[in-house]
């Protein structure tokens, strides 16, 4: 199992959370696709519920306010040992801020950003909370990706805000693999010339979209049909595993996939 127990380095992904329309159909949906358990945080969190795997967090779960727009999907967050430093360079790398960075509790600091195209991410600055405690197991996210129309602006904005070392991906594929600079680290993906469609009739923006990891690929699917949502394609192999495209009752796009040996 690998397990995350302190802060990981700067750009490295270490969180994700989604808020919903109603909590009590997620919590049914997302527990019995991951098979997760949710730890309420109780009302001075807003009732954040904690999505575990084996009582360790890997995920957050919230209730939209009455008055959201109707704009949802899972937000990766990033590691970040100053989140106001990184923000303020989000923005001079012509990102904007979403939500300044702000303190939650005594559990860590963050920041919404949108990159210039309006991809949305975090940043999360961990204290008690250093983020996803498990990863790349079945249950919690083993890749995150990022589908955006122009690849190259999206490249170069992460780059100056995190250090990226930037690999393209050989073949027909607009496709560029985001490396930690101090490691060589393989910690993300950016699929050029793309846009994803949100559902409900929402309009393709850029988003940076999740691939967690599951036991079965094919059983994965017939959960999540089972409960409620939709596949948009797959499963289908790659050198990388066995994955599918699919939304949750909402609409929210995400990936399953049944990681190649070795992957991860």
């Amino acid at each position: 199992m690998t397990q995350v127990t302190g802060n990981q380095p700067d750009g490295t992904p270490n969180w994700l959370d989604i808020g919903v329309p109603d909590i009590d159909r997620a919590r049914t949906f997302y527990g019995a696709l991951f098979g997760w358990r949710f730890e309420d945080a109780g009302p001075e969190a807003g009732h954040y519920n904690m999505c575990q795997v084996g009582g360790v967090p890997v995920a957050g779960l919230m209730q939209n306010p009455g008055d959201a727009p109707d704009e949802y999907w899972w937000t990766v967050y990033f590691a970040a040992d100053d989140c106001d430093g990184l923000a303020k360079r989000a923005a001079d790398a012509g990102g904007s801020i979403v939500m300044p960075p702000m303190d939650v509790m005594t559990v860590g600091r963050m920041a919404i950003v949108k990159d210039p195209q309006g991809a949305q991410f975090g940043l999360w600055q961990g204290k008690d909370h250093p983020g996803s405690g498990i990863v790349n197991e079945p249950g919690s996210f083993v890749w995150n990706e990022l589908v955006t129309p122009d690849s190259t602006a999206a490249g170069d904005f992460y780059q100056a805000v995190f250090g990226y070392e930037l690999e393209p991906m050989q073949g027909d594929m607009d496709y560029t693999v985001l490396r930690r600079a101090s490691d060589g680290r393989y910690i993300g993906g950016i699929l050029g010339g793309a846009q994803l469609v949100l559902g409900n009739g929402r309009e393709a923006v850029p988003t940076w979209t999740t691939y967690f990891a599951v036991e079965d690929a094919d059983e994965a699917v017939r959960q999540v049909t089972s409960s409620g949502g939709v596949v948009d394609s797959g499963p289908a192999d790659s050198p990388y595993g066995r994955s599918a495209a699919v939304r949750d009752p909402f609409g929210v796009p995400f990936h399953v996939m049944k990681p190649a040996p070795g992957q991860g």
